[in-house]
């Protein structure tokens, strides 16, 4: 006789980090994207973004979770941060490739980090790198 294990759901003290190809969300609109990162955040996960969500598609984000702290216990709400090529001074042939590439793949040349408060202590950015620090249990 085979027993199978039990699959335990991530518990609170665990650390989890889920990579989101930007594929993954590519064809799903804007409230679908903010309900699958709602779900990771709510699950405790931190998560890696190849590319980065609209500016509409980040307020919406934030306005969600500021709505759900005070209702969902222990939410205290999100970090997110960003981090892109954008701020280098490319040349006009750079920058109208660079925007050709935008229409036909979309923002793939980005990486956004989304976690929650409760895991995320902070999160320096600075133009080409984010510095991410986290609370310890």
């Amino acid at each position: 006789m085979v027993k199978k294990k039990k699959s335990k759901k991530n518990s609170k003290s665990d650390l989890t980090i889920h990579f989101m190809p930007y594929s993954e969300i590519a064809q799903a609109d804007t409230i679908e994207r903010i309900k699958k990162v709602m779900g990771l955040v709510l699950d405790n996960q931190i998560i890696i973004l190849q590319g980065r969500l609209r500016p509409e598609e980040e307020t919406r984000l934030i306005e969600n979770s500021m709505t759900l702290i005070g209702n969902i216990k222990g939410f205290q709400g999100i970090e997110i941060a960003t981090v892109s090529n954008e701020g280098d001074n490319p040349t006009l042939f750079n920058r109208i490739r660079h925007n050709i590439a935008k229409i036909l793949i979309g923002e793939q040349d980005a990486i956004t980090i989304i976690g929650p408060a409760t895991v995320v202590k902070e999160m320096k950015q600075d133009p080409k790198k984010i510095e991410l620090m986290l609370n310890r249990k």
